[in-house]
């Protein structure tokens, strides 16, 4: 990876767009030390080192925000909107048939999806950050620290807005960031984006254990974590490699006095084909009923029940279910992603075969029953990657959202392999020009 890094710098095409996109990510972390106008900095540092359990709840979107959640800054809301977003304007191309012929009409029809997608991101945006400055308002947010309620002392209409408005233009221009990153830069804009906010994070949660260590002041934890850690990056990329290849076989075909076809290639079918989706997808619901308890007033037996149960990472009903709904998703996801029959028409229109396997219905019945051996495996696979860290830093002080859990590990792993393998194929490309001048 070292040496790929090194070859590109000494491209001068490569070069350029490696810089751009290192100038965009300094543009990206200063945002998220500025704070927005209306909140109490000095009180808002006073509670990120009191507060106890703000980071047990919010620990997901603070992760994905780079620590500037909880910081209440420009970018707070960080590109978890514009995920989400994208997320759900997938989901609805498979059940809204006029999004999914947009779907079918290739470049204009994706740009059509996109500029919804950008949409539904500033909806959601000014949703999630009325949201964050309500929580922080009635000093949720910081639910350890005995002055959250002094985070926001103006508590006006107009400054309300504003700060909702400033946490709204901070999510667009975050995504016009990743945006760019894609086009000009490197690697997937928002995947980078969402990299760095993570890795962003890590030096001081390890230093934390570190310091919250008992053995050789903290060495030996510390040296269990990054052990732990490499082992899990270790199995996280030879499972994300592994892939399942269908042999497909295209006939020839004669169109005038030329023969075309008769190629033989393959469909790579990969062991983990849903990714990071599922883990994400079952964190966030897990979190539903934790903040509904958390804004409801009063004490109750459910609300209660709720606390004890669905907010500490390390309790047996919580790591069941979320293992139960990460293995669900997974199916979920693969089966509105991959769409067999789609595939095996696609096939059977190119004069495409699978060996032994007959063309059209046949074929679609032999992909979905490959994919549900493979998907089994991925679904277990992405499901003990997400509980093992959590159940194994738990024992060393760590708190279920540290940047070596499984959600952290998985993204971490997945966009440093596609950046990596974006920067050899444009290093291949540039040799292969060398050779026709």
């Amino acid at each position: 990876m070292l040496t790929a890094f090194v070859r590109a710098f000494r491209t001068p095409d490569l070069r350029k767009k490696l810089i751009f996109t290192l100038g965009l990510i300094v543009v990206y972390r200063l945002g998220a030390h500025v704070p927005i106008p209306g909140v109490d900095y000095r009180t808002v540092q006073e509670c990120v080192g009191q507060a106890s359990d703000s980071r047990g709840l919010f620990g997901l979107v603070n992760l994905f925000s780079g620590g500037a959640l909880l910081q209440i800054t420009v970018f707070a809301l960080g590109i978890l909107p514009y995920i989400t977003a994208s997320i759900i304007l997938q989901l609805l191309t498979v059940v809204i048939p006029r999004l999914e012929a947009l779907k079918k009409e290739g470049q204009a029809g994706t740009a059509k999806i996109t500029q919804y997608t950008r949409y539904l991101t500033v909806a959601l945006a000014v949703l999630q950050g009325t949201g964050l400055v309500a929580t922080a308002r009635s000093g949720a947010l910081f639910s350890g620290c005995s002055v959250a309620s002094e985070v926001i002392p103006d508590r006006s209409v107009f400054t309300t807005v504003t700060m909702v408005v400033c946490l709204t233009a901070g999510t667009c221009l975050v995504m016009w960031l990743g945006e760019l990153i894609t086009d000009r830069g490197i690697g997937n804009g928002m995947s980078i984006l969402m990299f760095i906010s993570i890795a962003a994070t890590t030096p001081s949660a390890l230093w934390s254990i570190k310091q919250q260590g008992k053995l050789a002041d903290g060495w030996i934890e510390f040296g269990g974590v990054v052990v732990v850690a490499l082992a899990m990056v270790g199995l996280v990329v030879f499972v994300e490699q592994a892939q399942r290849r269908i042999p497909v076989q295209y006939a020839k075909r004669m169109i005038g006095r030329r023969s075309y076809g008769g190629t033989s290639t393959y469909i790579p079918l990969k062991v983990n084909q849903a990714g990071v989706i599922p883990v994400i997808f079952a964190s966030s619901l897990l979190y539903l009923p934790a903040l509904v308890a958390q804004f409801s007033g009063g004490e109750s037996g459910w609300k209660t029940w709720v606390t004890r149960n669905l907010t500490k990472g390390d309790h047996p009903l919580y790591i069941s279910l979320y293992f139960v709904l990460i293995v669900f998703f997974a199916f979920f996801y693969v089966a509105i992603s991959f769409n067999t029959d789609e595939v095996a028409d696609n096939m059977k229109q190119y004069g495409g075969f699978v060996p032994g396997i007959r063309a059209g219905r046949p074929t679609a019945e032999y992909l979905s029953y490959v994919l549900n051996r493979i998907t089994w495996p991925g679904a277990l696979y992405l499901g003990l990657i997400a509980l093992v860290p959590t159940i194994a830093l738990a024992g060393f002080g760590a708190s279920q959202n540290f940047p070596f859990g499984g959600t952290s590990i998985l993204i971490i792993v997945g966009v440093g392999l596609e950046t990596v393998r974006q920067i050899e194929s444009q290093l291949q490309q540039h040799h292969y020009k060398g050779f026709l001048r």
